[in-house]
């Protein structure tokens, strides 16, 4: 599959090393431009791509947005349309400033940014060290550290809980962007790493 990252921080580079390892074409792109990422594509080899925001949407099938939610006028609504995009920002208001989210969540109100998008709201719970580190594709599913997930597009779900599998982890499914709540920043269950079963009895309690 050919994944876009949009954002080349812990998270965005993290992403890229697993997602390539997994053996996707992987297209990488920054607010600073293709040349600044030369050296993270010389360590990653040739199925990493470095690419304008713009043409590294174009390029996929899906694309995780790994930029502050603060910045997220800046994401490419056209080139996006019809596509997944994983969101994998928060927002935090000492950094982001001021937003007004009209009673939505966060995942709902980049929805609405982004209109005609297949949006899922996975990877924003986990520590981009324990996401480098804590995936195990020897392990089952249910031992395995769960990536939380949520959606309206049951077929996005589907798609993205398989490159959940294929880099260590297992989804687990919070349920639709409404509920995508659950997963936001001040959750229980927020940069709280936990095996799939454990996961889902947490979630049971919220």
């Amino acid at each position: 599959m050919k994944v876009g990252i949009i954002g080349a921080g812990n998270i965005g580079t993290t992403a890229a090393r697993l997602f390539t390892k997994a053996g996707h074409e992987v297209a990488i792109s920054n607010s600073r431009g293709p040349d600044s990422l030369r050296d993270l594509t010389a360590e990653l080899g040739p199925t990493v791509r470095a690419m304008t925001v713009w043409d590294a949407t174009r390029f996929v099938e899906m694309a995780m947005e790994a930029i502050p939610l603060g910045k997220y006028v800046l994401l490419p609504a056209a080139e996006l349309k019809g596509k997944i995009p994983i969101s994998a920002a928060d927002y935090y208001h000492q950094r982001d400033g001021e937003i007004d989210f009209g009673g939505l969540s966060q995942s709902e109100f980049l929805a609405r940014h982004l209109p005609g998008v297949r949006l899922v709201k996975a990877f924003n719970t986990m520590y981009f060290r324990h996401l480098a580190t804590m995936g195990d594709i020897r392990l089952p599913l249910e031992e395995r550290i769960a990536v939380y997930l949520a959606g309206d597009d049951a077929e996005a779900k589907t798609t993205v809980a398989k490159l959940i599998e294929e880099i260590g982890f297992a989804s687990v499914d919070t349920g639709s962007l409404r509920e995508s709540k659950k997963q936001e920043p001040g959750s229980p269950i927020y940069n709280q790493p936990m095996r799939a079963r454990e996961a889902r009895q947490a979630l049971a309690q919220l």
